[in-house]
């Protein structure tokens, strides 16, 4: 057992749990019910199916917070540990001014409830709903807010795992507001003489070593930085397929196009500090320092689409070796040619857009009073559902439906039973 933080200790190593000191557990934990304290809105404004998030105003001081309450027991199992990491996560993030702050925690018998900040502006999804993309200037902003964030999390060892626009909350509703992190739900802290190894996150957003069950780092948090970054300039996702399958077939080989239809006046600057973060080998990737002094975000821009710099991908070996810069030329992705083969991002789907397959577990605690989504259906944490069926092979032309000793790659090492992981949300 180790100590990370003022009342948080590191309770499993191997899980990359965090943990509230007994001490700290009495300071936070009210002995009272809620309701002494707060007016809690019986109508959730966001809902998942372990948790519901309700507006609270304080009885003393008139403030409004966001009420998440969560089951102890999901699926007949006590999932209290990893609550109170999630609990122990925020508390060690009480210093950073871009995660949403931890008030206090109440505990009943069947639940615990945290009473976080509210973001009164709501997800930042709901702008990329709106409007499709955002100007370059604001995605930089918001890329700031979102790496002095993750600067914290990665000094203190904590991995995010869920970067996406869901999980980013607006500090108000006027154009100029910023973003905070949120929803530590999946986090984990990762330190070097120890191995996670965990099938987790959001597909859309997820790093090639996660599907590939490889060591989680805090580089695959730069991962999802990288694709945060092509769905705020875009709407649309670097990755996305038709299918599944495609869709995790694109991310393991690591293969960004920047489309002229998609990138037409962005800067140069901005397409290399994507490239530099969206490659298969995590230590290739820029790390929150590097990313940070890019000079798409230290203010040092080039004219819009010129070719990106030359950037890294891996080698065979797995060294870091110069490639060529993308061409402006759109090159085919797996899915369909045309507009129509671009995987649109949106908290629904519709039939004129394709389907994004992204998981969230309800976890909106400061976004405010919007509804939850209009498509009703509720997001679900990967590696919380377990469902058998057809495998999936990540080795390029390797037949994806074939079982895995009869793969055109051989020895079966790209095989990866992604499907028996996963029960994904339509």
């Amino acid at each position: 057992m180790k100590s990370v933080g003022a009342g948080v200790v590191l309770l499993d190593t191997h899980g990359g749990y965090l943990d509230l000191t007994p001490a700290a557990l009495e300071q936070l934990i009210s002995k009272e019910p809620i309701s002494h304290h707060y007016d809690v809105e019986q109508t959730p404004f966001a809902r998942g199916k372990f948790a519901a998030v309700r507006r609270a105003r304080c009885l003393r001081s008139g403030t409004w917070y966001a009420a998440k309450v969560m089951r102890k027991r999901r699926r007949a199992q006590d999932v209290r540990h990893e609550i109170l990491h999630e609990a122990a996560v925020l508390l060690l993030a009480r210093p950073s001014s871009r995660i949403v702050s931890l008030h206090q925690l109440y505990e009943t018998t069947s639940e615990i409830i945290l009473v976080l900040e509210l973001a009164e502006g709501g997800e930042l999804q709901r702008v990329i709903d709106e409007e499709e993309s955002l100007g370059e200037e604001a995605v930089r902003r918001y890329m700031t807010n979102i790496l002095s964030a993750l600067r914290f999390l990665h000094a203190h060892n904590i991995a995010h795992l869920d970067l996406k626009p869901q999980n980013l909350l607006l500090t108000g509703q006027h154009p100029g507001s910023e973003v905070k992190l949120c929803d530590f739900g999946i986090s984990r802290i990762i330190l070097s003489d120890i191995e996670v190894r965990e099938v987790l996150g959001t597909p859309d957003y997820v790093a090639p070593e996660i599907l590939q069950y490889e060591p989680i780092s805090l580089a695959t948090d730069m991962w999802s930085v990288g694709v945060l970054a092509y769905v705020l300039l875009t709407g649309h996702s670097p990755f996305g397929g038709n299918t599944k399958q495609e869709t995790f077939l694109n991310i393991s080989q690591g293969h960004v196009d920047f489309p002229e239809e998609l990138f037409e006046g962005v800067s140069g600057t901005a397409m290399d500090f994507i490239t530099r973060l969206l490659i298969v080998e995590p230590g290739c990737r820029m790390t929150v320092q590097e990313a940070l002094e890019h000079q798409w975000l230290s203010g040092l821009q080039t004219p819009a689409r010129p070719v990106p710099n030359p950037t890294h991908t891996p080698a065979s070996n797995g060294a870091c070796t110069p490639i060529k810069a993308p061409s402006p030329t759109p090159t085919q992705p797996v899915s369909p040619s045309g507009m129509a083969s671009y995987h649109y991002i949106s908290s629904g789907s519709t039939k004129a857009r394709p389907r994004t397959p992204h998981l969230d577990k309800g976890r909106r605690e400061g976004e405010g009073s919007r509804k939850p989504q209009a498509s009703g259906k509720e997001n679900k944490e990967m590696k919380e559902n377990k469902l058998r069926s057809s495998p999936l092979c990540l080795r390029p032309n390797c037949d994806l439906n074939s079982p895995s000793d009869q793969h055109k790659c051989g020895s079966g090492q790209g095989f990866v039973e992604i499907s028996r992981l996963y029960r994904w949300q339509h």
